[in-house]
């Protein structure tokens, strides 16, 4: 039974929700209260996929995500990179002249410290990006504006006084989406693979792991060491690596890791976003 939904985190007019929106125009969006409300939704089949952010090109990775990414039982299938463009948001009919408080989510007013400087407005800390739209568009007071994604705007009757006023052009989102069922069927020029493992207890475990991907030409893209249990001695690492399991030199890796892992579980092999190929061009 399929539902045609995709399920994120936040309130209608989040950045997760323009990811959705973006990804999946043909999915209704389906709004969870956290993280792990956007899992169960999925598996209990509230919905088809989830959204999950997991990390920013400014602020690094998404808190505890990775926590609950292997605890999931999902899958990851595919990858999406979202611009994050912040607008201005106030009551109609509001000039920028009268803005003297912004509201938004810390992350995001910490990203536009340089127009809300220029403009003399004073930063107001709220719950997330869409709720503080939701919030502004309630209390109605003209000198009060929010700091968030133009959908919400859209979606909360506000206008947009200002767009793009992020202080860094390039700053984008990654997203993961997430389903019950792997998908190793596809075959793009660029294919990635995630997987986390635990090293066995022998000395220099990491170095070995780490030697296959190097002697078989595998290009590791993120590697990430977390704890695990509670407990400073057992740590599990998460990795993105550029290939299919099916390719020769990646299955030569990943045997060879194989060898050196208390536990290795691969979570999702999926075509990688054309973003990412442009941002390494650009770089």
């Amino acid at each position: 039974m399929t539902t045609n939904r995709i399920a994120f985190q936040g309130e209608p007019g989040a950045y997760s929700h323009e990811a959705c929106r973006t990804a999946r125009p043909d999915m209704e969006a389906l709004p969870c209260p956290t993280f792990e409300d956007v899992i169960e939704a999925v598996r209990g089949g509230a919905a088809d996929l989830a959204m999950l952010p997991v990390e920013n090109s400014t602020y690094g990775r998404v808190a505890d995500i990775h926590h609950l990414l292997p605890e999931s039982g999902l899958k990851i299938v595919d990858e999406a990179f979202v611009r994050v463009h912040i607008s201005l948001l106030a009551v109609p009919g509001t000039p920028l002249s009268d803005i003297r408080q912004a509201m938004s989510h810390t992350v995001l007013l910490g990203q536009c410290r340089g127009f809300l400087r220029q403009h003399g407005i004073s930063a107001m800390t709220g719950a997330d990006t869409a709720g503080s739209a939701k919030e502004v568009a309630a209390r109605g007071i003209p000198s009060l504006a929010a700091l968030a994604a133009p959908l919400a705007g859209e979606i909360y009757g506000l206008e947009r006084l200002a767009d793009q006023i992020e202080d860094r052009q390039n700053n984008t989102t990654r997203f993961l989406i997430m389903s019950r069922q792997a998908d190793h069927s596809r075959r793009a020029e660029r294919m990635l693979t995630s997987f986390v493992f635990r090293v066995r207890n022998i000395p220099a475990a990491l170095y070995k792991t780490m030697g296959g991907f190097a002697t078989n030409g595998v290009n590791m893209t993120k590697l990430e060491s977390y704890m695990v249990d509670g407990v400073f001695t057992a740590t599990q690492f998460y990795a993105d690596i550029e290939g299919h399991p099916e390719d020769d030199n990646v299955r030569r890796a990943l045997d060879e890791l194989s060898y050196f892992t208390a536990s290795l579980d691969i979570l999702g092999v999926y075509p990688a976003d054309p973003l990412r190929e442009a941002q390494r061009q650009q770089a």
